[in-house]
């Protein structure tokens, strides 16, 4: 082998190496922009289910809102009732008393009309 062949091989690895070199830094690059992306994918993704955290807690606070609303409502709708069933056992005591009271009058009318049937 001569100067001019080892050179020539020498210079040959050089230029193999800086191609496999630029190969790896173009994947490298390629690996860092990928990494970039997800990333921002992520942190995407952690923002939306932040947001999407925050309304459920919303909802939530609502919903529990109009369940004690709705609890309130069925205690006063069972207040209503007992009420109403107190109202129609006195409106029932009271017709059995006018009842009583008009067979009362109808006595003492019978009674009347006797006596000046008699006189």
């Amino acid at each position: 082998m001569n100067i001019n062949h080892i050179t020539m091989m020498i210079s040959q690895n050089w230029g193999a190496q800086e191609m496999i070199s630029a190969g790896i830094e173009a994947k490298i690059n390629r690996l860092e922009s990928i990494v970039e992306q997800i990333g921002e994918a992520v942190l995407s993704t952690t923002e939306t289910i932040e947001r999407l955290a925050q309304r459920v807690d919303a909802l939530s606070l609502q919903v529990e809102s109009q369940g004690k609303q709705v609890q309130q409502q069925g205690y006063q709708i069972f207040a209503l009732c007992d009420a109403v069933q107190s109202l129609a056992e006195t409106q029932k005591d009271s017709l059995q008393e006018i009842s009583q009271l008009t067979k009362t009058v109808d006595k003492i009318v019978f009674l009347l009309q006797s006596a000046d049937e008699e006189t």
